[in-house]
């Protein structure tokens, strides 16, 4: 199977999670982190869950069974119960409606995985390890003790000369800019915080 890495503008997502865990909860917290409306059905609602939801407007918390009715209007569709038969039922629910499944103890069975992320400004790095969380999560470690907060600043300033740039209408401008700023040595200038003041003194 070989996946497609794909950025989802996270405040243009409503959510389902099905499952009130440790998993449910770490689903939630990372969604509500991209700003996605989340709506979490389960039996029972842990401490983690109600914490979150306490903190986060955009968590609705129904505590009651799963109905195949759930699904609603929901783009992604998270089963992550510690019920095997109701994750089955919640993923057959989420394909029958054509929506993104993702199936904490399955992943066969969902169309899609979650990544171990690392985020520093605008910058997102997402690693998927065939399934294994644990592996993708020692990945990204080791990737964020290189790109730093360094990087996260690099990568703003660089999206705002783009924005500055295009939307004055000097689409070549920017091209030339990106050129010089973003070649070969781009990673070297980074971490010598060198980057971020070329970008602002770019003109």
């Amino acid at each position: 199977m070989i996946e497609l890495p794909l950025m989802l503008h996270g405040d243009s997502i409503e959510a389902l999670i099905v499952g009130g865990g440790a998993v449910a909860a770490r689903k939630a917290r990372a969604l509500l982190v991209a700003g996605a409306h989340v709506r979490l059905v389960a039996t029972e609602i842990g401490a983690d869950v109600r914490a979150l939801a306490a903190t986060h407007e955009l968590l609705h918390l129904e505590e009651r069974p799963y109905a195949s009715g759930d699904v609603g209007s929901a783009q992604l569709v998270i089963a992550a119960t510690g019920d095997r038969a109701v994750n089955r039922h919640v993923a057959d629910d989420g394909h029958a409606s054509h929506r993104l499944v993702n199936v904490a103890d399955d992943p066969a069975r969902g169309n899609c995985r979650t990544t171990a992320t690392h985020r520093v400004g605008d910058l997102v790095i997402g690693i998927s390890a065939g399934g294994v969380p644990n592996a993708a999560a020692r990945i990204r470690d080791s990737l964020a003790e290189r790109f730093d907060a360094r990087y996260g600043a690099a990568v703003s300033a660089l999206a705002t000369l783009r924005r500055r740039l295009i939307d004055s209408g000097d689409v070549d401008g920017w091209h030339r800019a990106a050129a010089v700023l973003i070649d070969d040595s781009f990673c070297d200038r980074v971490e010598n915080d060198l980057l971020v003041r070329e970008a602002e003194q770019w003109r």
